[in-house]
């Protein structure tokens, strides 16, 4: 199949490989533009960019995809059906209309389940034990698509958003492949979503980061494991912000305590919430390094009983 493929963060990478690798022609990577990145801000390519790079494949980054410019520099192209994972921006109509298979997206939930920009992190947030990705063509709206493929997968007890993430990229470009295999022999029946079963991931805040101990100790450990790489799971320590980066749930008995966020053990570092306690297993001081969190006990000289966070939230 001729294709167009539109994608920009690493979660997108496995995807433009397998299609490579697959026997499709892609005569066009559009992607978003560098990016300042680093201590030094110097402009970095996209992950997709450099792995389309890697292959040979020629490469577009508009600053705006729906400007009439970038519509036009697509129009020409004789493609068969356009691809997009992860790009980052609104696709218009007006290029939605120029493939005859149309601009076929894989999406890292079961929709219609997480719309939006972080189904990966909100899935986790929530507590959710199962997910998958989904294949979908592509309309107006956001993530309302016509769905064509699933695949369902576990969620770790432990698992974070971006080993999740890894894993749901590899899953997803393997079914974007079986997608596109299943489109060109007419054998899949695109099936409507039921807007009433919707649910949304929007973008994460700095401030869903924040660590409030009076919540459950399930609760706190999933805002742990979700929030990564971005904004990441944070309370403060000592009057500087600490950010837990690794958290496992804690169930032996321990002693009635003041209250949430208190420390009710040193070895290993266990923190009482509202119900239940949380073992840090990983943190950072603001400025410093991830360290293991005994090594965060020892070097700090904690003591039982010192409290973390504001309890009074």
């Amino acid at each position: 199949m001729r294709l167009i493929f539109l994608g920009t963060p690493a979660f997108a990478v496995p995807t433009l490989e397998r299609i490579v690798t697959a026997g499709h022609s892609v005569l066009l990577v559009v992607t978003q533009p560098d990016r300042p990145r680093g201590r030094g801000q110097n402009a970095a390519p996209p992950p997709v960019k450099q792995a389309a790079l890697r292959f040979g494949l020629p490469v577009y980054q508009p600053e705006r995809v729906r400007r009439p410019e970038a519509v036009e520099a697509l129009r020409g192209l004789p493609v068969d059906a356009m691809v997009v994972v992860g790009y980052g921006q609104i696709i218009p109509q007006s290029m939605i209309d120029l493939a005859p298979l149309g601009i076929i997206n894989m999406h890292g939930s079961l929709l219609p389940r997480y719309r939006g920009a972080g189904p990966i992190q909100w899935a986790i947030l929530n507590g959710e034990t199962r997910t998958g990705v989904t294949t979908m063509r592509i309309d107006a709206g956001l993530d309302t698509g016509d769905m064509l493929l699933k695949a369902e997968t576990e969620i770790g007890p432990d698992e974070n958003a971006i080993e999740l993430g890894q894993r749901l990229s590899v899953m997803g470009a393997d079914l974007l492949v079986e997608t596109l295999a299943g489109l060109a022999e007419a054998r899949i029946i695109p099936e409507k979503q039921d807007n009433a079963q919707a649910t949304y991931a929007p973008l994460l805040k700095k401030e869903d980061g924040r660590i409030d101990w009076t919540r459950d100790a399930q609760t706190i450990h999933n805002q742990v494991r979700g929030l990564q790489p971005w904004p990441g799971a944070s309370t403060s320590f000592r009057g500087q912000p600490l950010h837990v980066w690794k958290s496992r749930l804690w169930g032996r008995t321990v002693p009635q305590v003041s209250g949430p966020g208190t420390l009710v053990s040193l070895k290993p570092p266990v923190v009482s919430c509202g119900s239940g306690c949380l073992e840090l297993v990983e943190v950072q001081l603001e400025g410093r390094k991830r360290i293991p969190a005994a090594d965060f006990a020892n070097g700090q000289r904690l003591t039982e009983n010192e409290s973390l966070g504001d309890s009074h939230i």
